[in-house]
């Protein structure tokens, strides 16, 4: 493969140019060696969307939790038949018997 001199031409008028260079060093710093490069700052845009996904999720479950603990205090029916439902909880005088399903 035998690169033609005359198509370069044009590059290497550009590649002595200093402002060219120093635009190229300068970029080639601030993408890889900055305290704060490119490379980190789009990591950390990735970051801030996935912890405001999380925001927005944790945020739907406490609004879930309090409407279902508002909703258990409110009634005392509520509250017997979770206790009854999540922990198994029976009067003195009943027999509780769980199936299980497989």
């Amino acid at each position: 493969m035998k690169i033609d001199v005359e198509k370069l031409k044009p590059f290497v008028k550009y590649l002595k140019n200093k402002f060219v260079i120093a635009t190229a060093i300068f970029a080639v710093w601030i993408t890889f060696f900055d305290q704060n490069n490119l490379l980190s700052r789009i990591s950390s845009v990735r970051n801030l969307r996935q912890m405001e996904k999380q925001k927005e999720y944790y945020a739907k479950k406490i609004e879930e939790d309090a409407r279902h603990t508002n909703e258990l205090l409110s009634d005392d029916k509520n509250l017997e038949k979770f206790a009854r439902e999540q922990y198994l909880m029976k009067k003195p005088d009943e027999d509780v018997f769980v199936i299980v399903e497989k």
